[in-house]
C-alpha cells in the first residue's frame, strides 16, 4: 500500500468511522435474538471466534518477545488490564518481514482462547483498509446478526465497555498492517477488558499511543536457530553436525522465516548442510534459486519476495523515489553498522537525486529517507550512534544487491566508495568513526568485483589499508596490500600505475610489520619498474626514492639513508618545489637519519627549519607540523636537553589533545614520550612509573590490549620498575610480556627482538648473569638471520652478550 502521507488526495483512500453507529441490543451469550437490524439470523454464543489462526509453525521456538507481549497483553478478564491507571488496550508486534511476527501473534491468541480467558476472538488479515473492514463485517454478522451494511460499525461499538453490561472479554488480532492510515477509524476502543493485537513490518508512531505498547520482534538467539534447524531436520530423521546447522544460522542472520526455507531445502533436496552453504556462497546462486519450490508452514513468499514489498512501499514514503537507491548503497556496505554521515554526504547526495530525477536532494530528504526505510523494518536506525547507526540484516542486503544489473553495480560501487572517502576524516581523531569506515569498505570491496579497479583503481582501496597500519594494526595492513598487489597485478598488469601504487604500500607495511629488509628489497625492485615505466621524475617515482631510502636506514644503514635523502632533496626540490609537502618530507627524514648517523643536535637544528617550513606552508595544526614538532623534541632531549624535550612534549600534548582529542593514538604517544623525557630530566624512575601506569589504564581503555601503543607502555613500566630498584619484578614483568608480543608481532619482529633483548638484561640485573648470556647469545643469532650482522642493534646485542659473559666469569670467581 501506498503511504496516506504520499496521497494529496485523501479522497482516493477508503477511510471507516463506524463509531456514530452505536449498538444498544442486548449483551450477547444471554439467549436473547437481536432484531435490532431487521434481521432473523440469530447471533452466535458466546465464547466465539471469527476467522482463522493461522496455523502453528513446524518446530515453532517459544522466544522472549512471546514473554514480552504476554507481559503487555495482562489480564483475567475479571480486572482491567492498565498501564500507569490507564486501560490498555494492546500490543503491536514490529519487525522485518519474515523474523515471526504472525506465528507469535497467533500463538497468543490460541493460548488465551484455549484457556478460556476470551469471550470474543476476532482475526482478520489487515493488508489494506478494505480487508480489516471486511473481517469486522463478519464478526458483526455472527456476533450480532446485522445486516452487512451496518455490521462493522456496530461490532466496533459491541466492542465498547457499557456503564451497566458483563464485562466482555475480547481480542482483536490485525495482522500484517501494512500501513496505520488504514487503520483509521478501525481501531478498537480501548477497554479494560479487551485487547488489540497488531502485526506489521512498520513503527511509524501512529500505530502506538499511551494505549498500545510497541514490540520490536527480532531475529532468533544463536539458541533459536540451532534449536530449530535441528527440530525441523529430525521431523525426517535428518541428522546434521550441530557446528555446520551453526554456521548456516549465522550466515542466514538468524531470520526465522531463511531457516524454515533452508531447512525445507535440505529435506527436499536430499542435500547436506556443508553443500547447501557453499550454495549460498556461491556468488552466481541467488536466493530464490536457494528457496524450496514448496514452501513450508503455509508461507505464500519467498525471503526476497516478502522484502521487495517493503521496499516498494518505503519507497512511496515521503520523499518518494529515495528509499530504494539508500537501501542499494546500504546493501554494499557493512551490515553492522553504517555511518549516517556516508548516506547522507554528498555523493550520495547526487546519485539519488539522478535516481529519482530531482533536482538536487537534500540532507533532510535523505534524513527522511533513512527513516522511511527504518519505518519499513529494512533498517534499524540509531541517530545516538553516528559510527553504527544503520544496521541491515545481510539478506536484506544480499537480495537487493541480486537485483542489480551491472551497470547499476558499478555505478553504486563506486558512489559508495566516493561516499566514504568523502567522510573519512584526514586526522582519524575519532577511532570509533575510522573503524566503521574501515569495515564498511571492507565489506565494499568484497562486493565491488573489478569496479574499484576498472577503469582506474578507486582511491578508497589505498586509504582503508593505510588507516588499518595508522591505526597500529600493522600486520593487517600488510596482509591487505599483499591480496591488493596481487588483484590488481592479475587484473590491470605488473606495469599499470596502481598496482604500482598497491606494491610501493605493501612495502612500507611490510617494513612497519617487522621486516625492513625485506621492506628494502621490494623497494629497489620496484625504484627499477616505477622508473622504467613512468619515468625518473614522476612524483610517484620520487616517492618511492623517499620510501625506499627510510627502510635503508632501518635495516641498519642509517648513513647512507642520509645520503639517499640528500640526493632526493635535490631531485625533488627542482620537479616539485621547495614548498611541496614531498620536500618538505624528504627534509625531514633527512634530519631524522642524520640523528640516527650520530648526530642528534644535527638533526635537532635540522628539524628546527623543517618545522619553521611545514608551520608556514601547512600551518600549525596540520599532522605533518605536528609530526615535526615531536620529532625536534625528541632529538633536543637526544642532543642533551631532556628538559626542553619535557617542555616542548607538554605543550605538544596539550595542542594534540585539543587538535585530535585525547583518545587519539598519537595523543596517547605523545603521552608516552612526555614521561620518558620527564624522567630523564628529573632522574626520578618512581614519577615516570606512575604517570605511565595511568597512561596504561587509557590505553587499555582506548585502544585494547594488543594495540602496539598498550603494549609499548607496559614494556616502559617494566623497563622503570627495573630502574627503580626492581630488577626481578622487571624480568618477571618482561616475561609475561614477551608472550603477549609474540602473539601480536610474531617472532622476529624487531619490537619482538627488543623485548627479548629488554628480559635478558634485566634477568642479568636480577642476579642471573648466566640466564642473561644465554638469552643473549640466541638473541645475536636471531638478530643477524634478521637483520643482519652490521646492522646498530645486532652490533649491540653483541656487546651486551660480551658484557654479561664477563659478568657471568666474575660470578663464578672465588671471593
Amino acid at each position: 500500500m501506498i503511504g496516506a502521507e504520499d496521497r494529496s488526495d485523501t479522497g482516493h483512500r477508503a477511510h471507516f468511522d463506524f463509531r456514530h453507529s452505536t449498538f444498544h441490543g442486548p449483551v450477547q451469550g444471554e439467549g436473547t435474538q437481536n432484531n435490532y437490524f431487521g434481521t432473523s439470523r440469530v447471533p452466535a454464543q458466546l465464547p466465539h471466534q471469527v476467522g482463522v489462526i493461522p496455523s502453528r509453525a513446524g518446530s515453532f521456538q517459544n522466544r522472549a518477545e512471546a514473554t514480552r507481549l504476554s507481559a503487555v497483553l495482562v489480564g483475567d478478564g475479571t480486572s482491567p488490564v492498565s498501564c500507569a491507571g490507564r486501560a490498555l488496550a494492546g500490543g503491536v508486534l514490529a519487525g522485518m518481514g519474515g523474523v515471526g511476527k504472525t506465528q507469535l501473534a497467533a500463538d497468543y491468541a490460541r493460548s488465551a482462547w484455549q484457556a478460556g480467558d476470551l469471550d470474543v476472538l476476532v482475526w482478520t488479515t489487515a493488508s489494506n483498509a478494505t480487508e480489516a473492514a471486511s473481517g469486522y463485517v463478519q464478526a458483526g454478522i455472527e456476533l450480532l446478526g446485522a445486516e452487512a451494511s451496518q455490521a462493522a460499525g456496530a461490532f466496533l461499538a459491541y466492542l465498547e465497555p457499557g456503564p451497566h453490561a458483563r464485562p466482555l472479554r475480547w481480542l482483536v488480532v490485525l495482522d500484517d498492517v501494512a500501513d496505520p492510515a488504514d487503520l483509521t477509524g478501525l481501531w478498537p476502543p480501548a477497554s479494560p477488558y479487551g485487547r488489540t493485537l497488531v502485526t506489521t513490518r512498520r513503527k511509524d508512531a501512529a500505530l502506538t499511543n499511551e494505549y498500545r505498547r510497541l514490540i520490536q520482534v527480532g531475529l532468533f538467539t544463536q539458541d533459536e536457530s540451532l534449536a530449530y534447524l535441528t527440530t525441523a531436520l529430525a521431523t525426517r530423521n535428518r541428522v546434521e553436525p550441530d557446528a555446520q546447522l551453526a554456521a548456516l544460522a549465522d550466515e542466514l542472520g538468524h531470520l526465522p522465516l531463511a531457516l524454515s526455507q533452508a531447512a525445507a531445502y535440505l529435506i527436499d533436496t536430499g542435500i547436506n548442510c556443508t553443500a547447501y552453504r557453499a550454495l549460498l556462497a556461491d556468488r552466481a546462486t541467488k536466493l530464490t534459486d536457494a528457496s524450496p519450490e514448496a514452501l513450508p508452514d503455509g508461507q505464500v513468499h519467498t525471503a526476497a519476495a516478502a522484502w521487495e514489498v517493503s521496499v516498494e512501499r518505503a519507497n512511496d514514503l515521503k520523499p518518494a523515489g529515495l528509499a530504494r537507491p539508500l537501501l542499494q548503497i546500504a546493501a554494499l556496505l557493512d551490515s553492522n553498522g553504517i555511518p549516517d554521515t556516508v548516506l547522507t554526504s554528498p555523493p550520495t547526495l547526487s546519485y539519488l537525486s539522478k535516481f529519482s530525477g530531482r533536482d538536487q536532494v537534500t540532507l533532510d530528504q535523505a534524513r527522511r529517507a533513512i527513516r522511511a526505510l527504518y519505518r519499513l523494518s529494512l533498517i534499524d536506525h540509531t541517530p545516538t550512534a553516528p559510527q553504527q547507526a544503520v544496521r541491515v540484516h545481510q539478506l536484506i542486503q544480499r537480495t537487493v544487491r541480486e537485483t542489480l544489473t551491472p551497470d547499476q553495480h558499478e555505478q553504486i560501487t563506486r558512489t559508495a566508495a566516493d561516499a566514504l572517502l568523502a567522510v573519512w576524516p584526514a586526522i582519524e581523531n575519532d577511532t570509533a568513526l575510522a573503524q566503521a569506515l574501515r569495515a564498511n569498505t571492507v565489506a565494499l570491496t568484497a562486493h565491488a568485483g573489478s569496479a574499484l579497479l576498472l577503469p582506474a583503481m578507486h582511491y578508497v582501496l589505498l586509504q582503508v589499508g593505510n588507516s588499518f597500519g595508522r591505526a597500529g594494526q600493522t600486520t593487517t595492513a600488510r596482509e591487505y596490500f599483499a591480496r591488493l598487489t596481487r588483484t590488481t597485478t592479475l587484473q590491470l598488469g605488473q606495469d599499470d600505475p596502481s598496482t604500482l601504487s598497491a606494491r610501493s604500500s605493501l612495502a612500507w607495511w611490510r617494513g612497519e610489520a617487522g621486516d625492513p629488509v625485506g621492506a628494502a628489497a621490494a623497494l629497489t625492485e620496484l625504484l627499477d619498474d616505477s622508473t622504467r615505466v613512468l619515468g625518473p621524475d614522476n612524483p610517484d617515482t620520487l616517492a618511492i626514492r623517499y620510501t625506499l631510502a627510510h627502510w635503508r636506514g632501518e635495516a641498519g644503514d642509517p648513513v647512507g639513508a642520509a645520503a639517499a635523502l640528500t640526493e632526493l632533496l635535490d631531485d625533488s626540490t627542482r620537479v616539485l618545489g621547495p614548498d611541496n609537502p614531498h620536500t618538505l618530507g624528504t627534509q625531514s627524514y633527512l634530519a631524522h637519519w642524520r640523528g640516527e648517523a650520530g648526530d642528534p643536535a644535527g638533526a635537532a637544528a635540522a628539524y628546527a627549519q623543517v618545522l619553521k617550513d611545514r608551520v608556514r606552508v601547512l600551518g600549525p595544526d596540520h599532522p605533518d607540523t605536528i609530526g615535526t614538532r615531536s620529532n625536534l623534541a625528541n632529538w633536543q632531549g637526544q642532543a642533551g636537553d631532556p628538559a626542553g624535550a619535557a617542555t616542548a612534549y607538554a605543550q605538544l600534548l596539550k595542542d594534540r589533545v585539543r587538535v585530535l582529542g585525547p583518545d587519539h593514538p598519537d595523543t596517547i604517544g605523545i603521552r608516552y614520550s612526555l614521561a620518558h623525557w620527564r624522567r630523564e630530566a628529573a632522574g626520578d624512575p618512581a614519577d615516570a612509573g606512575t604517570e605511565l601506569s595511568a597512561l596504561l589504564d587509557d590505553c587499555m581503555r582506548v585502544l585494547g590490549p594488543a594495540h602496539p601503543h598498550t603494549l609499548g607502555t607496559r614494556s616502559y613500566l617494566a623497563h622503570w620498575r627495573g630502574e627503580a630498584g626492581d630488577p626481578a619484578g622487571a624480568a618477571a614483568a618482561y616475561t609475561e610480556l614477551l608472550e603477549d608480543w609474540l602473539q601480536v608481532f610474531g617472532p622476529d619482529h624487531p619490537y619482538t627482538l627488543s623485548m627479548r633483548n629488554n628480559l635478558a638484561h634485566w634477568r642479568g640485573e636480577a642476579g642471573d648473569p648466566a640466564g642473561a648470556v644465554a638469552a643473549y647469545a640466541q638473541l645475536l643469532e636471531d638478530r643477524v638471520r634478521v637483520l643482519g650482522p652490521d646492522h646498530r642493534y645486532t652490533l649491540a646485542t653483541g656487546g651486551a652478550l660480551t658484557y654479561w659473559q664477563k659478568k657471568d666469569e666474575e660470578s663464578k670467581e672465588p671471593k
